[in-house]
C-alpha cells in the first residue's frame, strides 16, 4: 500500500474493497488499519519489516490528526514548499486557505492555485479555499483573510511561505528587484500576519505563525547579496517579534539544512543541482512537527526538528542518496562543520601553470545552447600571494560590452582543486575561499560547465 502523489491510497482491489472504511481517515488510524490488514491478509506480515508501509519509512513524521479542524492560511501555496506544507496539513483534515497569484499555468513552473486546491482536497482536507493574492497588495491580503473567516469562522495557523529571490550584488540589483524582494519577503510577512492576528488571538486551538526564513547570521559570505539577505532576515525579525509580543501565539521560523528540490531550484541550477537536494517532504514534515507543538520564538532547521522528533532515516528525503547534499545558506553551524571536516587536503588539482590551457580548452567547447542557458560573462580572478591573474569565460547569448556579470575570486590552488572535483564550490564558498561578486544565481549555473569539462 502506498500514497500516490495526490495523497490517495493505492491498494489492490481486494484490500480496497475490504478496508474501504479506513481509506479516508487520518494517518492517526494507520496502526489500527495495519493490524486489521495483517489479520485479514497474512501475506502483508512477510513484507512489513522491509516495505515502506503507505509510502513512509518506519520513523517518518506520521500525521497524527493534531491539526484536524484547524484553518491554515498559506501564502505562496500553489507549488513547492508552500503546497507541500498545505498537503501535509490537509492529511489531518485541516481547512486550507491557499493565497497565491498563479491562476494560469506558467510556461516553466507547474501548478496554479486551482490545481493546488484539487490536490489539497484529494489529500484529505475538510475544505480548501483558493484565493488569488499578490502578497504585495495589502487589500488583496485583507480580502483573502476576510474570505477565509467568512467561510471557516477564523484562522488558526499562518504559513508565511511566499518569497522572492535574486542572488545579486549591489551593482546588479536594480530598484525593481530590490522592491520586489522587500515587498514579497519582509513586508508581506508583516502584513499577512497582522491581518490574521485578530483571529489567531481568538483561536480555540494553539495558534501558530510559521515563516520560511533563516536564522540571522552576520557572516560576510551571506552579505554578498545583501538585498536578498536583508529581505529574508526581515521575515525572521517580524516573526520573532510576534513571539516576543504575544506569549499565547507560537511564532517560529523554519529553514532547510539543504537545498530543496523545487521547480525554482531546477530553473536556477538545472538537474545537476536538483540531484543534490532533498524533497519538499522534509520541510513539510518538520513544519508539521512544529505546528503540533507549542514551541515559540525559535529559528529552527528542518533536519534538527525531525531528529529531535525521533526521525533518523534521512535518505528517504534525498533526491539521490548517493550525491553530496548542497548545504543551504545562512547556517553557521554547517559552515563550522565544513571548516572542521575539510581541513587542507593533501590532494592536488591542476597547477597554476595549467590554467591557461584549461581556460583555452573550456572556451573552445562552449556551445550556443550553453550560452542561451547561462547568458552571462564570467571573470575568474585567481590569486597567488599578491599576484592576480584574470581569465574570462564568455557565456553570453549575444556578446557585447566588457563588463563581467559575475566575478569569482579565489586562490589559484583552490581553483585547481575545484575543477578537478577535489573540492566543491559550495565548500569553497562556505569556507570563505571563494568570493562571488555579481549574480550568484548565474554563478551556480557555472558548476555544470566545469563538470562537463571534467568528463572530456
Amino acid at each position: 500500500l502506498q500514497w500516490n502523489k495526490r495523497g490517495q491510497f493505492n491498494a489492490n482491489k481486494e484490500i480496497s474493497h475490504s478496508c474501504s472504511f479506513c481509506l479516508r481517515v487520518p494517518r492517526l488510524r494507520v496502526s489500527v488499519f495495519y493490524k486489521f490488514a495483517v489479520l485479514r491478509f497474512p501475506k502483508l506480515k512477510k513484507i512489513s519489516n522491509t516495505t515502506h508501509f503507505i509510502g513512509i519509512s518506519k520513523d517518518a513524521m506520521i500525521n497524527t490528526g493534531a491539526l484536524a479542524g484547524r484553518t491554515v492560511f498559506v501564502t505562496g501555496g500553489s507549488r513547492g514548499i508552500g503546497l507541500g506544507i498545505a498537503l501535509k496539513c490537509a492529511r489531518d483534515g485541516a481547512k486550507i486557505v491557499l493565497a497565491a497569484k498563479t491562476t494560469e499555468p506558467h510556461p516553466k513552473l507547474p501548478g496554479t492555485i486551482y490545481t493546488a486546491a484539487e490536490d489539497v482536497m484529494a489529500a484529505g482536507a475538510s475544505d480548501c479555499l483558493p484565493c488569488v493574492v499578490d502578497v504585495r497588495d495589502n487589500q488583496a491580503i485583507d480580502n483573502a483573510v476576510k474570505q477565509a473567516v467568512d467561510k471557516f469562522g477564523g484562522i488558526d495557523v499562518v504559513i508565511n511561505n511566499a518569497s522572492a529571490i535574486s542572488l545579486t550584488g549591489t551593482l546588479q540589483t536594480d530598484v525593481k528587484k530590490f522592491d520586489l524582494m522587500n515587498q514579497v519577503n519582509g513586508r508581506a510577512t508583516f502584513f499577512t500576519t497582522k491581518a490574521c492576528l485578530p483571529y489567531l488571538l481568538k483561536s480555540k486551538f494553539q495558534p501558530h505563525v510559521l515563516t520560511l526564513s533563516p536564522p540571522i547570521s552576520m557572516r560576510p559570505q551571506w552579505l554578498l547579496h545583501s538585498a536578498y539577505t536583508v529581505a529574508k532576515y526581515a521575515m525572521t525579525m517580524h516573526t520573532l517579534g510576534i513571539a516576543a509580543e504575544y506569549s499565547n501565539i507560537s511564532a517560529n521560523c523554519l529553514w532547510p539544512r539543504t537545498g530543496i528540490a523545487t521547480a525554482a531550484i531546477e530553473m536556477l541550477g538545472g538537474s545537476d543541482m536538483m540531484t543534490r537536494c532533498r524533497k519538499v517532504d522534509i520541510v513539510s514534515d518538520s513544519a508539521y512537527s512544529i505546528l503540533s507543538s507549542s514551541v515559540s520564538g525559535k529559528c529552527l532547521v528542518d533536519e534538527t526538528v525531525l531528529r529531535e522528533a525521533g526521525v533518523s532515516d534521512f535518505d528517504q528525503y534525498a533526491i539521490d542518496p548517493t550525491k553530496e547534499l548542497m548545504i543551504d545558506f545562512f547556517l553557521d553551524d554547517e559552515v563550522s562543520k565544513i571548516e572542521k571536516s575539510s581541513s587542507a587536503s593533501a590532494e592536488k588539482g591542476i597547477s597554476s601553470g595549467e590554467h591557461d590551457a584549461y581556460f583555452e580548452s573550456l572556451n573552445s567547447k562552449i556551445t550556443q545552447e550553453l550560452k542561451n542557458d547561462v547568458n552571462s560573462l564570467f571573470n575568474f580572478n585567481l590569486t597567488d600571494g599578491d599576484a592576480v591573474k584574470t581569465y574570462t569565460v564568455d557565456l553570453r547569448k549575444n556578446p557585447g560590452g566588457d563588463k563581467a556579470g559575475v566575478t569569482m575570486i579565489m586562490p589559484s590552488d583552490v581553483f585547481g582543486k575545484l575543477v578537478k572535483g577535489k573540492v566543491s564550490a559550495t565548500v569553497a564558498f562556505m569556507k570563505g575561499q571563494l568570493k562571488i561578486k555579481g549574480d550568484m544565481g548565474k554563478a551556480m549555473k557555472l558548476e555544470k560547465v566545469f563538470k562537463a569539462q571534467m568528463k572530456k
